[in-house]
């Protein structure tokens, strides 16, 4: 095989995963290694950042991919949803499963590197992966579930860097968790005639479009009620205070982009503010952390 096939490839599986999106959740992986840090009263060294970058690479990878592979029948069948690789045909199934098999075996490998409960509790993480995966076909709590596998992120950096868990990290994981399901209640808004006539299951379906972006908004709420309470238990201040602030606008902004009559702009308000908060919440954090 050419290395122009080679390259064409792997930039079709990266595409399929929609690797460049791996910045809504990286941040918040980042965020829990600038807790671990407050907590110890210690930096981090650079291969436990390494390693934890790397497992968040794999954890999301492997995620994303067998998201695709099991979805993919739906996928084609879905007009809006159809053009995906596989059920386009551009990625075959053998390709994805070795792509999710790199994926997987990356997350354990860079799970091992920093500590041995973290390498215990990835496959733990992998089940939940599946779980969402299935979740739309008998439940409408998919979005929920999404939360949880994303929560992850900070919690394992956490556990990556002192190997135990501590309450701060755990509040930033369920703001996480509440900030992900709300946005994927508005995304999910976009299949939700679809998903009625299949049989599918999501909270636009059991709420109607009008209440599920309202439960949206409370999520959201409530993601910024806990990331209030962190400071309460690590030495944070105003900087992280007005990071918090400026989060507070961006979700506002983002919920008048998404309206029950006009969806139009919900493309907008998924995949370019929801990069913006978490990349935000991040920098304030760091920069405060930073400066103690």
């Amino acid at each position: 095989m050419s290395t122009a096939v080679w390259f064409n490839k792997v930039h079709d599986l990266l595409e399929m995963i929609k690797f460049s999106h791996t910045v809504f959740a990286f941040p918040f992986a980042l965020m829990g290694v600038v807790f671990a840090s407050l907590a110890s009263g210690r930096a981090p060294t650079v291969g436990q950042v390494f390693w934890v970058c790397l497992a968040m690479v794999g954890a999301r990878t492997a995620a994303m991919s067998l998201n695709r592979i099991i979805d993919a029948g739906i996928d084609k069948d879905n007009p809006r949803t159809a053009g995906r690789h596989i059920p386009a045909g551009r990625v075959s199934r053998l390709e994805a499963w070795l792509f999710v098999t790199a994926a997987v075996a990356l997350l354990l490998l860079s799970a091992w590197m920093l500590n041995p409960l973290c390498f215990y509790l990835a496959p733990v993480a992998l089940g939940f992966f599946v779980l969402y995966a299935y979740c739309k076909r008998f439940t409408s709590f998919a979005h929920i579930v999404l939360g949880i596998c994303l929560a992850a992120a900070p919690i394992g950096a956490w556990i990556a860097l002192r190997g135990d868990v501590g309450w701060p990290v755990l509040v930033l994981g369920v703001a996480v968790l509440f900030w992900v399901a709300g946005f994927d209640i508005f995304y999910s808004l976009q299949d939700v005639e679809y998903d009625r006539s299949k049989g599918l299951h999501s909270i636009p379906v059991l709420l109607g479009v009008k209440n599920a972006i309202l439960l949206g908004k409370v999520f959201h709420g409530l993601m910024v009620a806990f990331l209030l309470i962190i400071p309460l238990g690590l030495p944070l201040g105003w900087i992280y205070y007005l990071g918090l602030a400026v989060v507070s606008g961006l979700i506002a902004y983002e919920h008048q982009l998404v309206k029950p009559d006009d969806l139009s702009r919900l493309d907008a308000a998924f995949f370019n503010m929801n990069g913006y908060i978490s990349v935000t919440i991040f920098l304030f954090t760091l920069v405060d952390a930073l400066a103690r």
